[in-house]
């Protein structure tokens, strides 16, 4: 396992123009995604994004959140690094979940309780829609396949039917226990998560890299990609990813309960594998964990876990493989069809800035040209980093994600936070800020669908 090495002074404060030219170079991108984008809407071309490159419409609204909001950014940002740099580590957890948590929801509250909480999963299209129709979980397990394709009197509507079984069934759950309609459902999934930021910083941590989980944490909070967290389930996938990585790491650590970390962490990263098709990217993130520490017997009791995972679902009878053909089918035949491929396929890239934003553009730049010169990351965060873009990279040549990956590549995008570690100490807080400011931005002056 590679010991964290902090950055050295003498490389410390160097490259701020890099950064900045770096930063201007993705708001070129966004405004060529933009215009492109508008031009294709003129020219009658059907892409559903009445602001592109984003599934959003231009409505500047104040909010119930807005204050709150506001007090979240400004103790992150004048706060952050310190207490990070220098609370016990089990105390910065907790702060960090709180206040990812308080940013993500006071960021939906700008949009109202209503609109922006309770009626996200609720609509015609989303989730929940379909709860009252199941009248018994194994009986849906059975036939969800039977009902994916949409050129049947009887199918799954628009979330439920493109996604595997596992996420509709935590909402069915849900209700049984009597927490079902949108303001539950909504809350369960802002509390998973925001809680992602901690899992990567657990994760990081356990494989020896605590000063870089301590300086990337901060903009994990931050996130902008915390307006769609609340409230889209994709918000959620990402905190079940994180947290079977962040298992995953601590059980590479042979301490005692290493085998029952293992064995969740095996557990959830299977279980991500029900929550979307596209989650089997996310198989990059523990191969990274293990490529680093060699712990093949760890990896022994994950594969039993996420092993058990899959057996209990093919034998409540959904096979995977035919439900992603399914998928392939409908997406096909969706809005997909319209939506021209070499617009997308870099025109995503420009979306995903709205998630990631300036500070995670210039970690990246500087991770890479770290590349080039005396290692500053450690191992295992250069490897978690390279696991996220690559499995990006991979979703976005597919061509089964166009537009909309401000919300659905955020379980991979979240670990991209981590060459933040490597931006100056003393200007640490501008970038904080211009992640707050990004946010806000996006909440306050667009009416996003998620």
């Amino acid at each position: 396992m590679a010991p964290d090495v902090p950055p050295t002074p003498a490389r410390r404060g160097v490259g701020g123009r890099g950064d900045v030219a770096a930063v201007l170079g993705v708001v070129v991108l966004v405004v060529a995604a933009a215009v492109v984008g508008r031009g294709l809407i003129r020219d009658g071309v059907q892409i559903l994004l009445p602001f592109p490159p984003l599934l959003a419409s231009w409505e500047p609204h104040l909010g119930w959140g807005t204050p709150v909001a506001l007090v979240v950014a400004v103790l992150v940002v004048a706060r952050g690094p310190e207490l990070a740099a220098r609370m016990r580590w089990g105390g910065l957890m907790a702060a960090a979940g709180a206040a990812a948590l308080a940013w993500t929801v006071s960021l939906a509250l700008v949009d109202g309780w209503q609109r922006g909480v309770v009626e996200r999963l609720a609509s015609e299209e989303e989730y929940l829609h379909d709860v009252p129709r199941v009248a018994g979980v194994l009986e849906m397990l059975r036939t969800f396949s039977d009902h994916i394709l949409t050129d049947q009197p009887v199918h799954w509507t628009t979330h439920v039917g493109a996604h595997p079984p596992g996420v509709f069934l935590l909402f069915v759950w849900l209700d049984r226990i009597g927490l079902g309609g949108g303001e539950p459902a909504g809350l369960f999934v802002m509390l998973v998560g925001s809680s992602a930021c901690v899992a990567v910083a657990v994760g990081l941590q356990a494989l020896g890299a605590e000063d870089v989980a301590r300086r990337a944490l901060p903009f994990g909070v931050l996130l902008p990609g915390a307006v769609w967290i609340g409230v889209s389930a994709d918000g959620m996938f990402a905190g079940v990813l994180a947290w079977g990585v962040a298992l995953l790491a601590v059980a590479t650590r042979g301490s005692a309960g290493s085998a029952v970390a293992a064995v969740t962490g095996g557990v959830l990263l299977g279980y991500a594998l029900y929550l979307s098709y596209g989650l089997v990217l996310g198989g990059l993130l523990p191969l990274a964990v293990l490529a680093v520490t060699r712990a093949w017997r760890v990896a022994g009791l994950a594969v039993l876990g996420a092993a058990a995972v899959v057996a209990a679902f093919t034998a409540a009878g959904f096979w995977w493989f035919t439900g992603f053909a399914h998928v392939r089918v409908i997406y096909a035949a969706s809005i997909a069809e319209t939506r021209p491929y070499s617009f997308f396929v870099w025109a995503n890239l420009a979306a995903l800035a709205f998630a990631i934003g300036p500070a995670v553009v210039a970690g990246l730049r500087r991770a890479a040209s770290d590349a080039a010169g005396p290692r500053e990351l450690p191992a295992a965060a250069v490897l978690l980093t390279v696991a996220g873009l690559a499995a990006i990279v991979l979703a976005d040549l597919s061509g089964m994600s166009k537009a909309e990956v401000e919300r659905i590549w955020l379980p991979f995008a979240l670990w991209l936070v981590l060459p933040c570690a490597l931006l100056p100490r003393e200007h640490v807080r501008y970038w904080l800020a211009a992640q707050a400011s990004l946010a806000l931005a996006v909440n306050h002056l667009l009416l996003t669908v998620w």
